[in-house]
């Protein structure tokens, strides 16, 4: 093919995928989604744009290539340690037993045991791409389903490593002696050990002096260097070129430049990662659909099914709810791009027909299609599913208690202070793990999934003052509330939530007061800076309280309305704040200081070692240390705070501030 082909090739194929991506965004479908069903409508089974898919299939190996060498980089080590026995657990039984049952259901069919272990391994994956996105689009990254998710797809991306490793070995067959075998393995190996001291010792040094250069043009040169030449030499030892591109990113992760790297290599990455799932579009024909529509089906049904089970099983069986469980499996149902990877490797390699590969991609898609509306379903699945085996709770009759759904930092800090002020309580947590831990310490919390009504009776919400719903799941807060104000109308509900957004649609379900962590921390924000400028604390509290009042809607409304005139009065009106008295008012009397005559503030109390004194009179002596409680208008009470001696807060542009 001359150049000018290929160039042409290239611009239609990118040009597809761009059409393709932008579709399916809006349409609120994966982008993985579009780029596949492009390359099917360019590829030689429908519009024969390009004729033969080997002509770009170079440069979407170069694709993942990039698409390893970043999932290397920004893999949570951190998390991987502090977290590693239960992801190696949870995710070690998911992709063990998909593996496994896949491969004998294969054989059982007809397949060769070699086939059969591919085909396990490329049902075993899941998508991080599409799953990550949606469930951070939803919110629910932090709920326990989302941390259980992505410890799941962290395992298997792991996991796409051995799995290449070891299809040169499955490639040769059954009559491989144990010899050949070990000899192969101890060339792997030591292959990884000479691979990543050179990356750990070598590479860190030469980006060091690149750095040094001060070009930013150098760096991500020298950047594209690392990447395809870490994964030629990687080659080159025995290793594949996506393992040696995957070890490259772990190992530098470690280093100063990881996140520089990220940042100059994804712009590239997502091009060649977009031409790749393109060309193995290609390899997806209409009329395989028309022709193998039962195979198809068969295939989506059956992997999707059964991936789920397992998941399922795996979630629930570790401990957690029946809800957290379904959420799970359906949010990692579907097949993931390290499938096609895999894919195509096992055709390179012998182990997988054409006829089989075609299939496979087409369920595969199917799969993808399927993800987001299988989570929005899976809220409503969930909630109809019975016995998720929680716990059953004693019915007691005390009907004053406070009921917290949810036993995380906030129920466990909230638990602490009703217990210290004598409020009886009881809590309900979802992780059987904490819950084991609080019940060791003689807590009084429980196990259950709090969406289920059954459970809110047992632990007495209908007899409850109030309810305290503290979860990371914004749907299943919104369930609970629900629930929460059917079963008991006259309950106080207060909710937390992450974001702002959720406020209007808990308050809907019946939440009396809602908590938006996104908007407390701006409130505290601005309440620091207020102070900052030397307005009394009082107004600054009973601005923020008016703020609460008109709801969070009127802070999202601020960019195009700005502030009410009458909420900025509340900082200028009178108001009360303590005024700590310094060293010279001591011995000095209210009468002789002449508060009221000299600011116009009033001092309604005194507070010395904790007894307070309302109403001094006029000869009350005062000492160093004493707190007053002043009124009146802010430069009254600035006033007042100059002549009792405390210097205002630190202005804007106070040169001693630090700041």
């Amino acid at each position: 093919m001359h150049t000018s082909e290929q160039l042409l090739t290239l611009v239609i194929l990118i040009g597809a995928a761009a059409l393709g991506a932008a579709l399916f965004e809006r349409l609120r479908l994966p982008a993985v989604v579009g780029f596949l069903f492009a390359g099917a409508l360019i590829g030689p089974g429908a519009l024969g744009l390009v004729s033969d898919p080997e002509v770009v299939l170079t440069l979407a190996e170069i694709g993942v290539v990039f698409l390893l060498f970043e999932v290397g980089l920004e893999l949570p080590l951190d998390q991987l340690r502090r977290r590693w026995s239960s992801l190696l657990l949870a995710g070690g039984i998911q992709v063990g037993a998909t593996l496994g049952l896949t491969a004998v259901f294969s054989v059982v069919l007809g397949t060769s045991w070699q086939t059969g272990l591919v085909l396990g391994a490329m049902v075993a994956l899941s998508s991080t791409a599409v799953v990550m996105r949606l469930l951070a689009e939803r919110g629910e990254l932090d709920a326990p389903h989302g941390q259980i998710s992505v410890g799941i797809l962290i395992f298997q991306d792991l996991c796409i490593v051995p799995f290449l490793l070891a299809l040169p070995l499955l490639a040769a067959g059954s009559d491989l002696g144990l010899a050949p075998v070990g000899m192969a393995v101890g060339q792997a190996v030591l292959a990884l050990v000479i691979f990543t001291g050179a990356a750990r010792f070598v590479l860190p040094p030469l980006l060091d002096r690149v750095t040094r250069v001060g070009s930013r043009e150098v760096f991500t040169l020298v950047a594209v260097v690392v990447v395809l030449g870490g994964a030629l030499v990687a080659q080159a030892m025995g290793l594949t070129l996506a393992v040696g591109a995957f070890l490259a990113g772990i190992i530098l992760s470690s280093t100063l430049y990881g996140t520089q790297l990220i940042a100059e290599l994804v712009p590239l990455r997502g091009i060649l990662l977009g031409a790749f799932f393109t060309a193995v579009g290609m390899l997806l024909e209409p009329d395989i659909l028309v022709s193998q529509t039962d195979e198809v089906l068969l295939f989506f049904v059956a992997s999707v099914a059964l991936k789920a089970a397992i998941v399922f099983v795996t979630v629930w069986v570790l401990g957690n709810g029946s809800r957290v469980a379904v959420l799970s499996a359906l949010a990692l149902a579907q097949t993931g791009e390290f499938s096609f990877v895999l894919a195509r490797a096992a055709g390179s390699a012998g182990l997988l027909d054409e006829e089989l590969a075609e299939s496979f991609v087409a369920a595969s898609v199917l799969s993808l299609v399927a993800t987001p509306l299988l989570m929005r379903l899976g809220p409503t699945i969930a909630a109809r599913l019975r016995g998720d085996g929680g716990e059953s709770v004693s019915d007691d009759d005390e009907e004053d208690r406070i009921v917290l759904i949810g036993y995380g930092m906030s129920g466990q800090t909230l638990g602490r202070v009703l217990t210290g002020i004598g409020v009886p309580w009881i809590a309900v947590e979802s992780n059987a793990g904490s819950v084991r831990e609080a019940r060791a310490k003689g807590e009084n919390v429980v196990f259950g999934d709090a969406t289920r009504e059954d459970l809110l009776r047992h632990v007495g919400v209908p007899r409850a003052r109030a309810a305290v719903i503290a979860i990371n799941d914004p749907t299943a807060t919104r369930q609970v509330v629900t629930l929460t104000r059917r079963i008991n109308p006259t309950a106080a509900i207060f909710a937390r939530t992450r974001w702002v957004r959720e406020v209007d649609r808990l308050a809907m379900s019946g939440a009396n007061h809602v908590v938006a962590d996104e908007m407390e921390g701006i409130f505290d924000l601005l309440a620091q800076v207020l102070r900052r400028e030397g307005i009394p604390t009082g107004s600054i509290e009973r601005f923020l309280e008016e703020f609460r009042e008109e709801g969070y809607g009127l802070v999202q409304a601020l960019p195009d309305l700005g502030i009410d005139p009458w909420l900025l009065e509340l900082l200028e009106s009178v108001t009360t704040d303590w005024i700590d008295a310094g060293p010279q008012v001591e011995g000095q009397t209210l009468l002789g200081l002449s508060v009221r005559a000299r600011t116009g503030a009033a001092v309604l109390a005194v507070e010395r070692r904790g007894a307070t004194t309302p109403n001094p009179e006029a000869e009350m002596a005062l000492r160093d240390g004493d707190r007053l409680l002043v009124f009146g208008s802010r430069s009254a009470v600035s006033e007042a705070r100059a002549l009792l001696g405390t210097p205002e807060p630190d202005g804007p542009g106070d040169p001693g501030s630090g700041h």
